[in-house]
Order: structure tokens, then C-alpha cells, then sequence
């Protein structure tokens, strides 16, 4: 029942242009302030109190709010995304800046590991680089099950290839890089295997980080780029970015490499903070002797 309640209010969703839409999750996310042990406030809470000590706590309530906001956004803009024409999507792409990197680094043979943060339309993103280039992306299934054909659809309509999480994912993203191609990632997940992730710096916090972009990029000597959808006010659609990673995420030195790849993620926040997905629970799993934050 919860699967198809959350498909009719995609498809719902999907029938209304997308500033009518985000005004909706905008009203919603302004509820959600107001029942702070909701999971979704009590877990962006946690982690913006964490991320940034630095704030007043007047300005830490700001940035809580407008995650909320954003977070309801995210969610509620996936009828447009997965189901509208390819062509209207496209439509909604309104500015692209650093798309040279992302050239550059494809036109050096060694294909390219396309890194995706949960931030701003992460969806948007990743249909953008599929409607361009060729790009074989990692895919976990969703929990709730019900779901997984519609997502999987969704972004594989453009052009995408997706592989599970598993080594048979793993070796097929070997040989897209070899092909020259673009090897797509959402590296802020944490890790559920053991020996699949090392701790380092997240916002000055210990995160248990992926160790996979790493080896792929000393193997395969592949270049690293960063990309992300911001989502523009009103509903008025999305600016797509692509960065350049930190110098040291290809190192010999694992520590030094997953430290790079979060500062990476960093970099990209730290442009619309508001957009990224602090409802994740990023720091569910610490070093031996720390207490979860959760």
C-alpha cells in the first residue's frame, strides 16, 4: 500500500509543472520544523549541528529549514524526472558550467569516474550526463522493492546503463573505463561491506568513507570529476556543474585518497548547502569507542 501511495503522488506530481510542485514541498518542509523528532528533522538536525559548530544557533535553524524544504523538493520533483519526455526534462536544464572538465578529462582515453553527490537534483544529474555521454552507473535497489523497476526505469531511459552494487557491477565498470567511457558513482554512501571503506574528515568529522573511487582511479589512472544539479528558486529548473577533483584522490596513500574524495564533496556543498541530503545518516557507523550521533 505505502508503494503505491508513494507512485500515485509521482505520477500525480507529474502532471503539474515543476514550480507548482516545488511551491507544494515548499509548504510541506515548512510543517516538518515543526515536529523536530521527526526522522527527517531529527537526523538534518543532528547533522548540521555537527557539520556546523561553527553556526549561530539562529543560523543553524536557518540552514535546518531550508534543508527541509529542499528535501521535500527532491522527492517531490521525481515524477518530472523519471516520467516526463526526455525532451521536457532536457528542458529543464537551464545553465551548464564546467562541462570542459568533464570533456577534457574523456578526451585523455582513460575514461572518466563521474562523481555524484546527494546533492540538489542528484537524479537531474545523472540523466543529464546519460543524455550526452556514455555512462555505465552503480545501482542499489531501493529497500522498499515496489519501487525499484520505476526507479530503474527512470534513469536508464535516456541512454544510462545501470549494474548492481555487487562484483559483477564492479568488473563491468572496469570495462567501461578500458572502453574510454564514463563511470557513474554516488560516492557519499556509506559503505555496508567490510573492508570496502576507510574513516576520514567530513565537515571535520570522522565518516566512514569508500575506498572504491580510489582503487579505480590508481588502476585505471582514470580522471575524476564532480557533478551536481543545483536547483534553481521557483521552480525555474536546474544549473548542472561539474568540478574537478582534489589532487590526491588517485593516491597510493588510501587515507590521503578518501580524504580527498570527501573534501571533493565538500567543495560541492559548500555552494548551495542547503540542497544536500542531510536526512542521510552519514555518520551512522564512527570509530571503535565513539558514540553514534543518532
Amino acid at each position: 500500500m505505502r508503494d503505491f501511495l508513494i507512485k500515485f503522488f509521482l505520477y500525480l506530481f507529474a502532471f503539474l509543472p515543476l514550480s507548482k510542485v516545488h511551491a507544494i514541498a515548499s509548504y510541506i518542509g515548512r510543517i516538518l520544523v515543526y515536529f523536530p523528532n521527526s526522522p527527517i528533522a531529527y537526523i538534518t538536525r543532528k547533522n548540521i549541528t555537527v557539520c556546523y559548530p561553527h553556526l549561530s544557533p539562529q543560523a543553524q535553524q536557518q540552514l535546518i529549514k531550508a534543508s527541509l524544504i529542499e528535501t521535500c523538493k527532491t522527492f517531490s520533483e521525481l515524477g518530472a524526472v523519471w516520467l516526463w519526455s526526455p525532451r521536457r526534462v532536457m528542458s529543464l536544464v537551464r545553465q551548464v558550467s564546467g562541462e570542459g572538465y568533464l570533456k577534457q578529462a574523456i578526451q585523455q582515453g582513460r575514461g572518466v569516474i563521474l562523481l555524484t553527490p546527494h546533492l540538489g537534483s542528484w537524479e537531474m544529474a545523472g540523466l543529464y550526463a546519460s543524455a550526452h555521454y556514455e555512462i555505465t552507473s552503480l545501482y542499489r535497489p531501493p529497500k522498499r522493492t515496489g519501487l525499484s523497476d520505476l526507479i530503474k526505469r527512470g534513469r536508464e531511459r535516456i541512454g544510462a546503463r545501470l549494474v548492481p552494487t555487487d562484483q559483477a557491477g564492479i568488473r563491468a565498470l572496469y570495462q567501461t573505463l578500458k572502453r574510454g567511457e564514463i563511470a557513474g558513482i554516488l560516492p557519499d554512501q556509506v559503505p555496508h561491506q567490510e573492508g570496502t571503506g576507510e574513516f576520514a574528515p567530513f565537515f571535520h568529522c570522522p565518516a566512514y568513507t569508500m575506498t572504491l573511487v580510489a582503487r579505480f582511479a590508481r588502476k585505471n589512472q582514470s580522471p575524476v570529476i564532480f557533478t551536481y544539479a543545483e536547483r534553481l528558486p521557483n521552480g525555474e529548473g536546474f544549473h548542472i556543474h561539474f568540478l574537478p577533483a582534489p589532487d590526491d584522490i588517485d593516491s597510493d596513500d588510501i587515507q590521503l585518497a578518501v580524504s580527498a574524495l570527501n573534501q571533493g564533496i565538500e567543495n560541492c556543498i559548500q555552494h548551495c548547502p542547503s540542497q544536500y541530503q542531510w536526512s542521510y545518516k552519514r555518520f551512522k557507523r564512527l570509530p571503535n569507542g565513539q558514540a553514534c550521533i543518532y
